[in-house]
């Protein structure tokens, strides 16, 4: 290469790369961060397949509601980073994640989502533990003599 010549690269940016919409879902102590790109209705969670993810037939069943839902979350693949609580939690998170990022494109499913529950954020947390109790609500064990 000569000293004079310059060298320009272009970014290959395919439609399946650029993400088309983003949503964070929170319930109980999980995160689930979710981002939708045009495809064919295939969902990774943490790198991994959603079966394989997802162990029991109602988690799989509360993170898909989306799906079965809309007719036009099936033109998107879904992939989501979630961490925190457990596998139930973490379903329930992803469910939300979902149904704000599919909002933020289209804005007519808002009504059809809020109809099946799924824009609500379940805000119920664990109950902190109190001091000189055993638990959260749980006393110490009474002795009369």
């Amino acid at each position: 290469m000569k000293a004079n010549e310059t060298v320009t690269t272009k970014k290959k940016t395919t439609s399946s790369s650029v993400p088309a919409s983003h949503g964070v879902g929170r319930r109980k102590s999980s995160v689930a961060r979710v981002w939708l790109r045009k495809g064919t209705g295939k969902m990774i969670i943490n790198g991994r397949n959603f079966s394989e993810y997802f162990d029991t037939d109602i988690a799989r069943a509360e993170a898909t509601t989306p799906f079965k839902v809309s007719q036009e979350a099936m033109k998107f693949d879904v992939e989501v980073n979630v961490g925190g609580g457990g596998k139930q939690s973490q379903a329930g998170a992803i469910k939300l994640g979902f149904a704000r990022a599919l909002v933020s494109i289209f804005e007519s499913l808002r009504p059809v989502l809020r109809d099946f529950d799924l824009l609500t954020v379940d805000s119920r947390v664990k109950e902190r533990k109190k001091y000189g109790q055993k638990a959260a609500r749980r006393k110490f064990q009474f002795v009369k003599r």
